[in-house]
């Protein structure tokens, strides 16, 4: 009779898949318009190369929040900001920051395509140009090109770099401003409703471009439309009245909220 031999085996090891890192920190988050409190103490993490869609009711603070993240509310005389916003570890509202270069590292896509009134080459050339990301001509044709390709326009434009912005159609002037955006390189985009002026077909494009800038860019966007956020965006905060009331994994938000506010909101009783 041949003994029998034990084998000892090894259990297969399970890997459990990290949440991205944080890009960027938000800590008791306040702003005030002179005596009027838009944000009341917010706390929010935005995760690298993923899109954030912020949403809530018109008024909740959603575009107030977005215009922290690159210090737009500067420009706003009677605003006051309190707390911490950190990009990487570093608290933007430090003296110390350079706002132009923040607004590099943090760039911005307006509601409203707001292409300057340029030919369509300078207005993804502007930005290279005075942070001094090229060195001669050939620099620069490289990165309106390489730009115009990641915001999906090129196809549609390469013959005519010279004609004015302008004269694109509302959704191809958005892809130009996602094209300037883009130009100087930016850790973070900030998108304020950047298909609300658009038709659906632009819009479809739009969101389609979001879901390939995400390989390279972390994004954060508000939207009025629940379904565009359902669609292009891996998180989501619910913002009501000045408050975050929940956020979390989008597919969690939208078909098991925790707060009875997130689900008002949705189910469309609230907002």
């Amino acid at each position: 009779m041949n003994a029998t031999t034990t084998q000892q085996t090894t259990p297969a090891t399970t890997t459990i898949p990290s949440d991205p890192p944080v890009k960027m920190e938000c800590r008791d988050l306040s702003v005030f318009y002179a005596e009027k409190q838009a944000l009341n103490g917010v706390d929010l993490d935005i995760r690298e190369k993923q899109v954030t869609a912020l949403i809530g009711p018109s008024g909740c603070g959603k575009s107030t929040f977005l215009r922290c993240l690159n210090r737009m509310n500067d420009t706003v005389d009677i605003a006051r900001v309190e707390g911490k916003v950190l990009l990487d570890g570093r608290d933007i509202y430090d003296p110390d920051v350079d706002v132009v270069e923040l607004r590099a590292d943090v760039g911005m896509v307006f509601q409203k395509p707001n292409p300057f009134p340029k030919s369509i080459y300078e207005n993804v050339a502007y930005g290279p140009r005075i942070h001094g990301l090229a060195r001669g001509k050939d620099e620069m044709d490289a990165i309106v090109e390489k730009s115009l390709k990641r915001a999906g326009l090129w196809k549609e434009v390469s013959d005519r770099l010279a004609e004015p912005g302008t004269g694109l159609s509302g959704g191809q002037q958005q892809r130009l401003c996602i094209a300037r955006a883009i130009a100087v390189s930016p850790a973070v985009i900030l998108m304020d409703e950047p298909c609300s002026a658009l038709d659906p077909i632009a819009t479809a494009i739009v969101e389609e471009l979001i879901d390939e800038l995400r390989q390279r860019y972390t994004i954060v966007i508000v939207t009025h439309s629940m379904q565009q956020a359902a669609r292009v965006s891996q998180e989501t905060a619910f913002f009501h009245l000045g408050n975050i009331v929940e956020t979390g994994i989008t597919d969690d938000i939208f078909t098991n909220p925790k707060d009875p506010r997130t689900e008002s909101y949705i189910s469309g009783r609230i907002g």
